[in-house]
Parts: C-alpha cells; structure tokens; sequence
C-alpha cells in the first residue's frame, strides 16, 4: 500500500500477522544536546500501557534533544503501538535500527511490549564502505526482537539456515556437514550495487537476512507485516517461504521498485497501492 503507514495499519485487524519486520528511517542527521531517559513502572504513573501497566516517565524529556529527534521519536511510537496491536499471540517484531538509535527504541519497546517480551538483540555485521581513521568504523546495525507472549511465541530453530562451524575439525563430521544454528550475531554481506538481487532502491536489505527471520517465526501460509517497505525484500522473502505478506510504503519510488520486483507474482493493488 502506498501512503501514510498509520493510517494504513489503523486499518488492519487486531492479531493478524505473525512476523512484523520494520526498518524505519534511522534519523542520522540529528545534532544531540542533552538528554534525560529514564523508565520507571509505579501504580500511580500517568502513562498507561499495554497489559494495564502504568509508567512515571518512558523516555524522560525527550524534547531536550532538538527538533528532529522529538519529531522522529513523535513518529516512531504510535507506528510501534500498532505492530504490538497487529501481532497475534504468537507472533515477533523485528525492528531494525542502527547504533545511534537503538538504544532509545529498546527503552520504548520495554515499556511498550514488557521486559519480559525482549528475546534477543541480533548484531548484522557487514563490511562494506567508507572507512573513518577516526574512530571505530561503524559496520553493524542492530535488530530488536520482541514477542507478543514470552509464554506462546513460535521459534523453530529447524528451519533456519545453518553457518560453517570455525572449527569443523572439533565436531563430528555430521555436525559439520549440517552446520551449526546462528548465534545473534549475523555476519551476512550486503547487497552487492552489482549483483542480481540489486533493485536500485538506497536502503535495500539482503534477502539472506529476512529469510532468516521469516523462516524462524513463521510458519508457512502465516501473515507477515512490512510497513516501511522500501525494495520490498520482506515480501521477497515471505514469497520463497510461501508466506502471505502486506506491504506498505509511502515513497512513490519504493511503490515502483515493488511493482517491478513483484511482476509475474499474484499481487493485488488497490487505489492505496496495495501490494
């Protein structure tokens, strides 16, 4: 669907996505002057969450950082609310950042979602770019993983692509032919500006890396979410795993990129684009 993401999302029906993967603008350009962040549950907090839970401050004065950042975390947070709304009982949000905000949306989603929904923080390192002498060069982004229940989420560890053991000499020859289950640190390259997976869209994900994260959450035929759709790689991947998938952009050239991509698959549009 092509628009605005809330709207389209406000529009959809309670639990009816297992998966929902979000890669949202990663707000680079901010300029930061202070800050105060804290998290503190109390019966009498003015904030009510989900499951009934109440909060003093979730992100302390997020307004003491300049405009860009209030705006960007104004924006961000309604959109999170709908995926906790959009998942069923079962189902995991993957939300893709980088360094210089992921700690921010991790406070977020703690409060959003509960501590205790927080599975894992998953390291996608890359290499590839400028290199700074500056300072440590940046080569990773981060993806936070939450589920809907710590009690009934799905994980099926079978159906993940294995890695080469480092050490194939210190496991059996079976163990090594099969391969060894990723850890949350995921070296995948990315995609090559040459290579046939490249559509042309700037921000394009490697397909490797949400098959991954479909085919460990899913199941086939199960819903999956991608409201920050860009190249549309989810869709990509959710359709080799034989995965249902909705789409939503609203940047007229991801639309166009998505089209293109989709040629040939059975996709329906709608006057809001929809894919």
């Amino acid at each position: 669907m092509g628009g605005d993401n809330l709207d389209v999302c406000r529009d959809l029906p309670d639990a009816s996505f297992q998966v929902i993967y979000l890669d949202p603008p990663f707000n680079t350009g901010r300029r930061q002057t202070r800050s105060t962040l804290t998290t503190r549950r109390s019966d009498a907090g003015g904030r009510v969450g989900f499951k009934g839970q109440t909060y003093e401050t979730v992100r302390g004065r997020v307004t003491s950082y300049d405009d860009e950042f209030a705006d960007y975390w104004g924006f961000l947070e309604p959109r999170l609310e709908e995926a906790w709304r959009l998942l069923t009982a079962s189902g995991t949000l993957y939300l893709h950042l980088d360094y210089r905000e992921v700690h921010y949306a991790k406070v977020l989603l703690d409060a959003l979602f509960g501590r205790e929904c927080f599975l894992n923080e998953i390291i996608w390192a890359y290499d590839y770019g400028a290199r700074t002498t500056k300072r440590w060069p940046a080569k990773h982004d981060t993806i936070l993983v939450y589920v809907k229940s710590p009690d009934a989420y799905y994980f099926d560890s079978a159906e993940v692509d294995r890695e080469p053991y480092m050490a194939p000499g210190l496991v059996t020859p079976e163990k090594a032919a099969r391969g060894k289950l990723p850890t949350d640190v995921w070296w995948h390259t990315i995609v090559s500006p040459t290579g046939r997976e490249k559509t042309g869209y700037p921000t394009q994900k490697p397909l490797g890396v949400l098959r991954r994260i479909i085919a460990a959450s899913s199941r086939p035929g199960d819903w999956v979410l991608d409201f920050f759709a860009g190249s549309g790689t989810t869709g990509a991947a959710a359709s080799e795993l034989g995965r249902r998938f909705v789409l939503v952009d609203a940047n007229p050239e991801a639309i166009e990129v998505m089209r293109r991509r989709f040629e040939g698959i059975d996709v329906e549009y709608s006057s809001h684009s929809r894919l």
